[in-house]
């Protein structure tokens, strides 16, 4: 028994090379549990190579058929030998799981099943496409949005950070947010597992700098105020998203975060008088490759570098900062919240401090001088893809009951193949003391 699979013009493909008995079913199944990514709707299985059939692969062909019109998909069969198709006929299915004489009419009814689904999205708002991306854009507020800017990055960056500058946050105050932070019974109890940190919609995500490498999270279903986040430093949305963008790549390469914040800037710049150069941005995508970064320990003022220079500095890095630029994690769902700042704009409208307060240069992120991008995310999987789901209701629902997997600082060579993102056109930038 031999399962090769592949893909082509978005449709998942599986060969299937021998017998699919009661054994070949199982290996059927385990093949396209480890190929089917999260944005996939329809699958064509290749029957040129089977040389028997028996109910275990029929079996295998209905749940497959069951799952994926969940995701508002089909199954379908090509190019069926002489054998199978009198068992598919005996067995009374041939007119459910439906079969074609090539696999190119097979991979083109499978198109035609998924493109069904947007059809009602397209004509509520139509698309374009730019360099390869295509994107529609969906009015949600006319409301200015505001990052509140908690505690110091110099103090993450310098290691300077002691109890004193640790913040006590409230989960219905950081809806939307990312920083350094850390759950525990008290600002002591933790400091010293600081890390990496997302909030989204009530749920915080961090990882702990105890060096298990393993995300832990709290879903709060409501505030008592009673269990706070403690942070040495957070950036907060206030305010609605103005916009929401869905796009959809043309090639399974995706397109990076960088490339992805230079089309909301370009879109910006073309459409809206209010963009002066700062945006928040909540992403719901399917990943082409996750590569990122977290800091290994807490940057406790006991701990600083004893030359006071940055953990980011080429002598220190290594020490404190782990990079993975080898993409991870591609055709799973991720969501996330980012800040970006277009260096290359005119910033004159805020404070040259309050950009500061929120960038700084890491080394990984090559080729970005344009602008200063800050993401974290949290990779599900098992998410189907819908682009004309309500964003804020789906990652609220994600966060949820998602299958979680991981929790990751993004380096700006992380790709998307398909997102819906919410962007805040940022007006002001409070620092709080």
């Amino acid at each position: 028994m031999d399962i090769h699979t592949e893909r082509r013009n978005g449709v998942l493909i599986a060969g299937v090379a021998g017998r699919l008995d009661g054994y070949g079913a199982g290996r059927l199944e385990e093949a396209i549990a480890g190929a089917l990514q999260d944005d996939d709707r329809s699958i064509a299985i290749d029957c040129e190579r089977m040389t028997y059939l028996s109910s275990a692969g029929i079996r295998i062909f209905i749940a497959l058929k069951k799952r994926l019109k969940e995701r508002g998909g089909t199954v379908v069969l090509a190019r069926v030998g002489d054998y199978p198709r009198k068992v598919l006929e005996m067995a009374g299915v041939h007119t459910v799981i439906l079969s074609y004489p090539t696999l190119d009419a097979a991979v083109d009814a499978c198109s035609a099943s998924g493109d069904s689904l947007s059809v009602l999205h397209e004509i509520e708002n139509p698309s374009r496409v730019r360099d390869g991306v295509r994107y529609s854009i969906e009015t949600t507020s006319r409301d200015p949005g505001r990052l509140r800017v908690t505690g110091s990055i110099q103090d993450v960056l310098f290691a300077r950070i002691d109890e004193a500058a640790i913040h006590a946050l409230r989960f219905s105050d950081t809806g939307y947010s990312l920083g350094l932070g850390a759950l525990g019974e008290n600002a002591a109890d933790a400091m010293t597992l600081l890390g990496e940190m997302i909030t989204l919609h009530g749920s915080m995500v961090w990882l702990p700098t105890d060096g298990h490498d393993t995300p832990d999270f709290l879903n709060a279903m409501q505030d008592t105020g009673d269990v706070r986040i403690y942070s040495g430093f957070n950036v907060t949305l206030d305010g609605p998203f103005a916009e929401t963008i869905t796009i959809e790549t043309e090639s399974d390469e995706g397109i990076t975060l960088a490339d992805l914040y230079r089309l909301i800037f370009s879109l910006a710049a073309e459409r809206r008088r209010d963009h002066a150069g700062v945006v928040a941005v909540a992403i719901w995508a399917v990943t082409a490759g996750i590569c990122s970064s977290g800091i290994k320990r807490a940057p406790l003022r006991d701990a600083a570098p004893a030359n006071e220079r940055s953990i980011m500095d080429p002598q220190h890095i290594q020490d404190w900062i782990a990079v993975d630029e080898e993409p991870k994690y591609r055709g799973d769902t991720m969501v996330g919240f980012g800040i970006g700042v277009n260096l290359a704009g005119d910033l004159s409208a805020y404070d040259p401090g309050a950009i500061g307060a929120l960038s700084y240069h890491h080394p990984a992120n090559r080729g970005s001088a344009d602008q200063y991008l800050h993401n974290h995310a949290v990779i599900f999987r098992g998410i189907p893809w819908d682009g004309s789901l309500d964003l804020e209701r789906q990652i609220r629902r994600i966060v949820t009951d998602g299958e979680f997997l991981d929790m990751r600082h993004l380096l700006d060579s992380t790709r998307v193949r398909k997102a819906k993102l919410g962007v805040a056109y940022i007006a002001e930038i409070v620092r709080e003391a």
